[in-house]
């Protein structure tokens, strides 16, 4: 990997040793951004992205609990636990507001955190939103996620086999069907900060029209479709980056005019009479596993 201006280091979180790179080079008075890894996967993947943003924002990676260096913590692993140590690890490194960056699992650990503590969260950016409805039963979640590997670099792999088999396959197991359970896209119905949607064309684990039923509906969220698939924080790092720039500036959501990846906005979709309204309902801060 190219040199990083990421800097490894350890903390003990929650009781728990746990990994994470950071850069704070930005100064004191940038906002923080916190970048939230996928399932089963460290922090390592999202570096390429990070590492763009880093000169601009202070930066923060962390390994979550159980996964990539980190210690496994007692007990299962779920997604509003998980939310929780994401809020334990900006205190420990003494972030009391930030902009988190999720990509897969990391967005509902993110949208989860959001309704649970919405004044430690500056915007957010959620990059292919995995869970809910359209990776649902769990067999067909395993088949997209297949269906998505020869579609990521080849450079991708070494690093995925290597946090898989440290993940565990009980423990993988547990936390996927988490993931599958929790309605990610429906949930962004109560988030209230902004927030922008990024999402593969060639991404087998979204479904893009259900996230065009919110795009107008609410006025706080945003989506985009670039050409990749499912891993874009690695796989596509300058046009991420760049749209994290103009999220946080509120300028247009464009690709960099020297990128060859197309970047197309996804519009508003009719969505089903009282949608919203029945998901609002259901949603509530500090419920986890929310279905709509």
């Amino acid at each position: 990997m190219a040199t990083t201006p990421l800097r490894p280091g350890w903390l003990v979180v929650d009781g728990y040793p746990l990994y994470h790179r950071e850069c704070q080079t930005a100064g004191a008075d940038a906002p923080a951004m916190v970048h939230v890894h996928g399932f089963g996967i460290s922090g390592t993947y999202l570096e390429p992205t990070a590492a763009l943003l880093a000169a601009r924002f202070p930066t923060f990676v962390p390994d979550l609990p159980g996964v990539g260096r980190s210690m496994r913590p007692d007990g299962p692993v779920d997604i509003p636990r998980l939310a929780g140590s994401v809020v334990a690890y900006c205190d420990a490194v003494g972030i009391d507001r930030a902009a988190f960056v999720g990509n897969s699992l990391g967005c509902p650990v993110i949208i989860e955190l959001a309704n649970r503590y919405p004044d430690r969260v500056a915007r957010t950016v959620l990059v292919s939103p995995a869970g809910g409805p359209n990776n649902q039963p769990l067999p067909r979640a395993l088949g997209q996620m297949a269906l998505d590997a020869p579609r990521e670099p080849m450079s991708m792999v070494p690093v995925a086999v290597r946090d898989y088999l440290r993940f565990g396959i009980r423990q993988s197991l547990t936390l996927f069907a988490a993931m599958t359970r929790y309605d990610t896209i429906g949930s962004l119905a109560a988030l209230t900060m902004p927030t922008l949607v990024i999402v593969g064309e060639r991404d087998p684990l979204i479904r893009r029209e259900r996230i065009g039923m919110l795009v107008g509906a609410l006025p706080n969220i945003a989506a985009v479709s670039v050409s990749g698939a499912h891993a874009l924080n690695f796989s596509r790092p300058t046009v991420i980056a760049a749209l994290v720039e103009a999220h946080v500036d509120g300028r247009p959501l464009v690709a960099p005019p020297d990128q060859p990846h197309t970047v197309e906005p996804i519009g508003p979709r009719p969505a089903p009479p009282g949608l919203l309204q029945r998901v609002q309902r259901r949603l509530r801060p500090g419920e986890g596993d929310p279905a709509a």
